[in-house]
């Protein structure tokens, strides 16, 4: 296989839990050689966050940790020690990124700023993943995925139009931004090599949320222009058929109300009651006694079907559908398989584990999963011998806590 696309590309990554680490786990899997920082003692947050095999913690068994960290390599600092940091300015020459998402000031306060490292390799990119970023009045404040969602996503515009707002589910936020850091990295990067110009980028989780195209942007354009807040609205207004539905075998969703309904109708074979004129005024889509007489209709017609047959059905009349894919259903599907959305990965503690495979396709440079996530210190040795240091230096670090 030819050399993938980050090869030549070296990363020592000091970030923790989920954006820093999907941030270098992206450059890990196209390529680069991602050195992982964690604490001699715990190890990343991520660690103890599941899942977890038959739900028994195990920090060398979290779902999520392995996900996250695969193909980099381990080496656990004690970054209070003097001894520590002397390893980080060795590991800082030789290195083209640092990524980091401590709170702002916690690498000055360790001796690590980017004005330090710098010094040490004029080059250098640091990407710093931060709540709120760097700088302002919210920098030292702490957050999370709701809070971020609730601040700067469209939590005001989600749920029922009754009651209070909710957040959509997951930690989608937290994954955007560890997107957006890799983007902005590699921007970076390509400006360094270009204008021998190395710089800090500053990722707020918060204003990632704010930029998003979820409905952030335009939200916040249409209140420009109009001065109208986007409000909740009940599922009925964007006609029927709309949502999810039971079937044979699970669950389907579909989108077919407004301009899409002369699709279902044809879809439905054309029963003689939908061909009635009341079905195609103005208002009949939001019409509550249509809407009784055609959920009626339509439940029936879904339950009669599997998930799979409605999906044939509704494709076939370009009718906007999916199925209510299960995780059994995901990791089953022949298309995702087949294209290899899924990868085997073998770990000396977790054992055989299948995990989600490379996020895009690059034809000439492909992902490759060269090495499972490490065990906590897995590489001390390896990568302390490499920098010069013995075995017996490297005993005596453990001795002393350092490592």
């Amino acid at each position: 296989m030819a050399d993938q696309a980050l090869s030549d590309i070296k990363v020592l990554d000091f970030s923790h839990v989920i954006a820093g680490p999907y941030c270098t786990k992206l450059l890990a899997d196209y390529g680069a050689d991602v050195i992982k920082v964690e604490r001699p003692d715990t190890g990343d947050g991520a660690r103890r966050l599941g899942p977890f095999p038959d739900d028994v913690p195990n920090g060398e068994r979290s779902g999520l940790f392995l996900h996250l960290n695969t193909n980099k390599r381990g080496i656990t600092l004690n970054l209070k020690a003097a001894a520590a940091r002397d390893i980080v300015f060795q590991l800082v020459k030789e290195t083209d990124i640092v990524v980091e998402s401590f709170r702002p000031g916690t690498m000055a306060a360790l001796g690590l700023d980017y004005t330090t490292l710098k010094k040490l390799n004029p080059q250098l990119i640091m990407t710093s993943v931060s709540n709120f970023g760097q700088t302002g009045p919210y920098r030292d404040f702490k957050g999370s995925e709701i809070i971020f969602y609730g601040m700067g996503g469209a939590m005001f515009a989600t749920g029922f139009d009754d009651r209070e707002p909710i957040k959509l589910g997951g930690t989608v936020g937290l994954y955007q931004a560890g997107t957006l850091a890799a983007v902005a990295t590699m921007g970076a990067l390509l400006g360094a090599k270009g204008d021998d110009l190395g710089q800090q980028v500053d990722i707020s989780i918060f204003e990632t949320q704010i930029s998003s195209q979820d409905r952030r942007t335009s939200g916040l354009v249409g209140h420009q222009y109009t001065g109208e807040v986007s409000p909740r609205r009940p599922l009925s207004t964007a006609g029927y058929p709309f949502g999810i539905w039971p079937c044979q075998d699970g669950y389907f969703e579909w989108f077919g109300g407004l301009l899409y309904f002369p699709r279902v109708v044809a879809m439905l074979g054309n029963p003689e009651f939908l061909q009635e004129p009341r079905w195609y005024t103005p208002e009949a889509q939001s019409d509550p006694d249509l809407v009784d007489e055609f959920n009626a209709y339509f439940l029936g017609w879904c339950l009669e079907r599997t998930k799979m047959e409605l999906w044939e059905i509704g494709q076939s009349n370009n009718v906007i559908s999916a199925p209510v894919n299960t995780v059994e259903d995901v990791l089953s599907d022949p298309e995702f398989n087949k294209r290899g959305a899924f990868a085997m990965m073998n770990h000396p503690e977790a054992g055989e584990v299948r995990i989600p495979g490379r996020p895009f396709i690059m034809s000439e440079t492909p992902w490759d999963l060269r090495r499972p996530a490490p065990t906590l210190g897995q590489h001390n040795e390896e990568l302390l011998t490499g920098l010069g240091y013995s075995r017996e230096d490297v005993i005596q670090l453990r001795q002393q806590g350092t490592i």
